[in-house]
């Protein structure tokens, strides 16, 4: 077990009245705590890489030493003290003759990882020479107290993760020019995420600080974020990847994101002329043979027919949805600065059908103001060899003219699938490669209002490169039964129902039920009174008759 600085308060005094009686390599309980209570304990901590000169650490080193044993005894702890004198001969030389100079109320402490299995190399005898006196700290045979131990293990590995997660906050805080006023407030259970994700989180934070903060706050030409803010992107990233739910709500409406600060007006409306005439308008390109074939395809954001007050539940999800493109599509200018605040390019909604992954799509373009641009393999191939790559290249441009776009590929598997495929034709592999070059590549434009959006059953089915552009990966799965009632209220909201109908029975009679399957109950109980009107006419018919 590795110790930190705040385990040497608890061993015992035997190291420290007992120097004449101590042997090396002898095995003995590392019980320092009078020693600890009388000396003020330095915790040299492991560093992700050395950007330093090693003469000035170990001259740094010793002056403080010195000077602090002056008045009062000192402890210096060293943890992995392998990784420090093995990082070059001129650091072992110099720590040797640091040791040889030191007098006074000084000792150092080091801890190493003993592994049994590693290659012998000479080092670990060098280390041992400096460090005369050896204590062994093993588990605990008795299993009573083997549990204890590896409990505290967990306990010391949880809070290792969390330091390493803060600290990795703070490089990319310090990296883009951004700061945290306290980040030591953000809980425990929100710092335990993973290292990788940890720019995406800052994302979702500077967008939702710039949004609610009235006036953002600098500090030596850095913005400086709120802890609640950062909690907000950490929370984002657990409602997204972990699955919970999100509990700070973010106000991406229209009126809001009119009122965050820094709003620019948008370029169309620049300021008139001399003559008070707007100035005139950029001349349109016309489009290409190719582009004129997609243009069909363009849908207006006024004819796509569905908004979120049309999707029962899934609050949590159009919530990350509304951030993720509403935001960048109408205020481009919060992400005109780089770094990491840049408009997220690619999205994929996956779960199991008949969820609300088209209807999601088509209710963001809706609200969001962007044109849509519904994609299938049929509107890219062509019976003409070398055509269906220009077609998307034609996509993509056209994307481009009638921006902000989102260009949504329903069923993305089957387009879009693993290069890796046996019996493939070249021709796909070709058509895979063209897109990602102009989506997130060599082709594509940073400048560009374009907007990928996915939609799959089998995400498993994706080739890795086209999985790695799509920056965020949202599971819609299968309702509850609260967001089943919601459904099945929002499904009947236009309709003629009876009042005493049991919404919350029957979204618990229909368990495992999707949003399409709830939907298609609703429809097959609209034809009941059909048919029974029918039948009533029918036999009315046949007594006229008689």
């Amino acid at each position: 077990r590795q110790t930190s600085s705040a385990d040497s308060r608890a061993r015992g005094s035997d190291v420290a009245s007992n120097d004449p009686l101590l042997r090396k390599n002898a095995s003995m309980p590392s019980d320092m705590s009078d020693v600890a209570s009388q000396c003020s304990v330095h915790s040299a901590r492991r560093a992700r890489s050395w950007c330093f000169d090693e003469k000035v650490l170990i001259q740094s080193l010793y002056k403080v030493m010195i000077s602090v044993a002056e008045s009062d005894p000192i402890i210096l702890y060293i943890r992995d003290v392998d990784h420090f004198l093995h990082r070059s001969q001129r650091t072992y030389t110099m720590f040797q003759k640091m040791l040889a100079k030191l007098s006074g109320q000084v000792l150092i402490l080091g801890s190493r990882l003993h592994n049994s299995d590693a290659e012998y190399n000479g080092m670990e005898d060098r280390v041992s020479s400096l460090f005369p006196y050896h204590v062994d700290i093993k588990p605990p045979q008795e299993e009573i107290h083997l549990n204890g131990w590896k409990t505290q293990m967990e306990e010391d590995a949880r809070k290792i993760q969390i330091q390493d997660n803060r600290n990795h906050i703070v490089e990319v805080l310090s990296a883009n020019d951004l700061d945290c006023d306290d980040l030591s407030s953000i809980c425990q259970a929100d710092t335990m995420v993973l290292s990788n994700y940890i720019e995406e989180i800052i994302v979702s934070a500077v967008s939702y600080h710039l949004v609610h903060t009235k006036d953002p706050e600098y500090k030596n030409g850095k913005l400086l974020l709120s802890s609640k803010s950062l909690s907000h992107g950490l929370s984002i990233f657990q409602e997204t990847g972990l699955g919970g739910k999100d509990t700070l709500k973010l106000e991406a409406n229209e009126d809001g994101l009119k009122g965050a600060p820094g709003s620019k007006k948008p370029e169309s409306d620049k300021s008139p002329g001399k003559d008070g005439d707007a100035p005139p308008p950029k001349p349109e390109i016309p489009d290409n043979e190719f582009e004129k074939r997609i243009r069909p395809e363009v849908i207006p954001p006024s004819e796509l027919g569905v908004t979120f007050d049309d999707i029962g539940a899934l609050a949590d999800i159009k919530e990350s949805l509304q951030e993720l493109v509403m935001l960048p599509l109408r205020r481009p200018d919060l992400f005109k600065g780089g770094g990491l605040l840049k408009p997220c390019r690619g999205i994929l909604l996956f779960g199991p059908p008949g969820t609300g992954k088209t209807m999601l799509a088509k209710a963001i373009a809706n609200d969001a103001g962007a044109s849509f641009i519904n994609v299938s393999m049929s509107t890219i191939t062509s019976k003409w060899f070398g055509e269906d790559e220009k077609n998307v290249r034609a996509l993509f441009s056209l994307a481009a003219k009638v921006a902000p776009t989102i260009i949504f590929v329903d069923e993305v598997d089957s387009m879009l699938g693993q290069r890796a495929r046996c019996g493939e034709h070249e021709a796909m592999r070709k058509i895979k490669n063209e897109f990602m070059s102009h989506w997130d590549g060599i082709l594509s434009k940073s400048g560009e209002r374009i907007l990928v959006l996915a939609a799959t059953n089998r995400p498993f089915d994706l080739d890795e490169a086209i999985i790695r552009r799509f920056e965020r990966r949202i599971m819609v799965g299968l309702p509850t039964q609260d967001s089943r009632e919601l459904i099945l209220r929002t499904v009947l909201s236009k309709e003629k129902v009876d009042k005493d109908i049991e919404y919350k029975e029957l979204a618990t009679m229909t368990e495992g039920y999707s949003g399409s399957d709830l939907k298609n109950l609703c429809v097959t109980a609209a034809y009941r009174p059909v048919r029974e009107l029918l039948k009533k006419e029918r036999l009315k018919e046949m007594e006229r008759r008689k």
